[in-house]
């Protein structure tokens, strides 16, 4: 016999249960880069602030494996994130470089490019 955790099994069921057309589930889309200091995160902000492109500084700096898309970290919902990355990325202004954020990770730069609520 399978024994399946509880908590597991009411998640897998939330997975299967699909919001009704007047109840959508915010989402997010957002880039960001990673870096180990806040010195360093601060840097490449003024860099990005004065011009450079964010994708190209990620793909240059970035120490997470996004970096490699440009930072490009897809879509996603509340929860998803380190709180920290969160309260940010679904409260911040779209498309405004938003950083350094200290999360368990190092610092990060944020730009959310899209969100639904």
């Amino acid at each position: 016999m399978i024994s399946l955790n509880p908590l597991l099994f009411i998640g897998l069921l939330g997975l299967l249960q699909t919001p009704q057309e007047d109840e959508k589930m915010a989402s997010a889309c957002a880039r960001h880069i990673l870096v180990d200091n806040e010195a360093k995160c601060e840097e490449l902000k003024q860099e990005i602030l004065a011009g450079a492109d964010f994708a190209e500084v990620a793909k240059e700096h970035s120490s997470c494996p996004s970096g490699r898309s440009g930072g490009d970290l897809g879509e996603f919902g509340p929860g998803q994130m380190v709180s920290e990355f969160d309260q940010v990325v679904f409260n911040g202004e779209l498309n405004t470089v938003h950083g350094p954020i200290k999360t368990q990770f190092g610092y990060h730069l944020v730009e959310v490019t899209k969100r639904t609520d």
